[in-house]
């Protein structure tokens, strides 16, 4: 099968560099599933879970961050807040980021103050929602 070019980068560096043959995203109006020789686009992305199949056997989970994906001449780059495996989230520090941030929903806020605990709460139970069962390698 065809494969493309996939770079992953996060706030805090150059997560994944390597070929990829099926790709799927998190986007506002669903997920986007992106495969070899794919239509030239910029595509917004939401916090979820990216999967990618790099061998053509085995699906690799990822939690992302808000960010967009650029495809262009058959090389896919994903820039986002946050990328993480499941083997690199800390299930304790999410649960306690869940209940602060539910905690705080409960509260009186600015709109400002309750977008961004609401954004907070999404990272958090994604990355308990992906935490749970997953692990691999790269």
């Amino acid at each position: 099968m065809d494969t493309f070019g996939l770079k992953i980068i996060a706030s805090d560096g150059v997560f994944y560099a390597g070929r990829c043959q099926k790709l799927t995203i998190p986007a506002p109006d669903g997920e986007k599933g992106i495969l070899a020789h794919h239509e030239n686009m910029v595509i917004a992305v939401t916090v979820g879970i990216a999967r990618m199949n790099v061998d053509g056997t085995e699906w690799k989970e990822i939690a992302v961050g808000t960010g967009f994906a650029e495809i262009v001449n058959n090389r896919v780059t994903l820039i986002v807040d946050t990328a993480e495996k499941p083997e690199d989230i800390d299930v304790r520090r999410a649960r306690e980021q869940k209940e602060r941030a539910e905690e705080q929903l409960r509260q009186k806020q600015s709109i400002q103050q309750y977008y961004h605990t609401q954004a907070s709460l999404a990272r958090a139970m994604n990355r308990l929602r992906l935490s749970q069962d997953k692990k691999w390698n790269l």
